[in-house]
């Protein structure tokens, strides 16, 4: 269980750090494994968006960029109140 910075609450956490480094650390320790399945979404979403090969260097900085700003910018905790949409299907 973590303190999910983006829920505000107490959440089951990840299983492993999901990035290396100190950031992947960091989400490990405050990021809730729904909050990650936002990001996972928001990430494909920044991909496709920038046309980007994940394997490549420039890639896996801006998305780093954008997900410690995901998590932890400003802003980055979720309104009160908010009720994720539910998936098409």
């Amino acid at each position: 269980m973590v303190h999910c910075v983006k829920f505000q609450k107490e959440l089951p956490g990840l299983d492993a750090p999901p990035w290396p480094g100190e950031l992947g650390q960091r989400i490990y320790d405050n990021v809730s494994a729904q909050a990650w399945k936002l990001w996972e979404d928001r990430q494909k979403m920044i991909l496709n968006e920038y046309h980007l090969m994940p394997w490549q260097r420039e890639a896996q900085d801006l998305i780093a960029r954008h997900m410690e700003d995901f998590f932890f910018g400003e802003g980055a905790a979720l309104p009160p109140g908010y009720v994720p949409q539910q998936a098409k299907g």
